[in-house]
């Protein structure tokens, strides 16, 4: 390593602990704050969304992680859709949130529910939290989360259900695509590419370089009404694809 590089290096760990977390711990507050206060008063489609995507894209600038976008030419206007993307890491969440530029809610894990500030922000946003190994109280949610889904508003789900520990794409749960079969609607896989390299899992630093999200083009879901793993297999493979050949 040069000594540049290594002088490089050492600069950017004093900033981002100096400066990057203690900022990133108020704006998340903040953001949260804001959230919770105006989605009680106001409608959550709005208040539920700006605030967390313009903290979303803060935190990318501040780290210096840049994202990429391709592909929005397939999100049709105040059409609701099911976005199905594969999980990277944490910066997944600030690229969607940051870059996606369509409200939605998000299908998350209940566990994320007890997170100070930040869980009562995404309940008062109206995003749908699934308990794990609960049937009906799953059925439940999801049953929530199709009432939802109307007039432009999606729903963002990570099928995988957790962040990956190797950076390659895991095995995909069924849930989105059965509530994209029930309401027939749309799915549209979203490839995320760069974010493992950012910030793997168990890390506590950030690598500041490039995101990349890859929307593809929408998959119709009335074809496979009765046939989830078809459909399952369809999208996963459309994200993995464009994952291998994009390296």
């Amino acid at each position: 390593m040069s000594i540049l590089k290594k002088a490089g290096r050492i600069l950017y760990s004093i900033y981002y602990w100096l400066f990057y977390i203690p900022f990133m711990a108020v704006m998340t507050v903040l953001a949260a704050l804001v959230t919770t206060v105006m989605c009680t008063f106001f409608n959550d489609k709005i208040w539920g969304f700006y605030p967390s995507k313009i903290w979303a894209m803060l935190m990318c600038y501040v780290a210096f992680v840049r994202v990429d976008v391709k592909g929005r030419e397939h999100i049709e206007k105040n059409q609701s859709y099911v976005f199905v993307a594969n999980h990277q890491s944490m910066f997944d969440i600030y690229a969607i949130y940051g870059w996606l530029n369509v409200p939605f809610k998000w299908i998350m894990k209940k566990e994320l529910e007890a997170i100070p500030f930040v869980g009562k922000a995404c309940k008062s946003a109206g995003h749908i939290f699934i308990p794990r190994g609960q049937t009906k109280a799953a059925k439940k949610c999801i049953d929530e989360a199709k009432k939802k889904l109307v007039n432009g508003l999606s729903v963002v789900i990570f099928p995988e259900g957790s962040r990956t520990h190797t950076g390659e794409v895991g095995a995909f749960k069924r849930g989105a695509f059965q509530i994209a079969t029930d309401l027939q609607l749309p799915i549209i896989p979203i490839t995320i590419k760069g974010a493992f390299e950012v910030m793997p899992r168990n890390s506590s630093v950030v690598h500041p370089q490039k995101i990349e999200l890859i929307i593809h083009p929408k998959v119709e879901t009335s074809h496979y009404l009765e046939n989830h793993n078809d459909l399952v297999q369809i999208v996963r493979q459309s994200i993995v694809d464009d994952f291998i050949n994009n390296k």
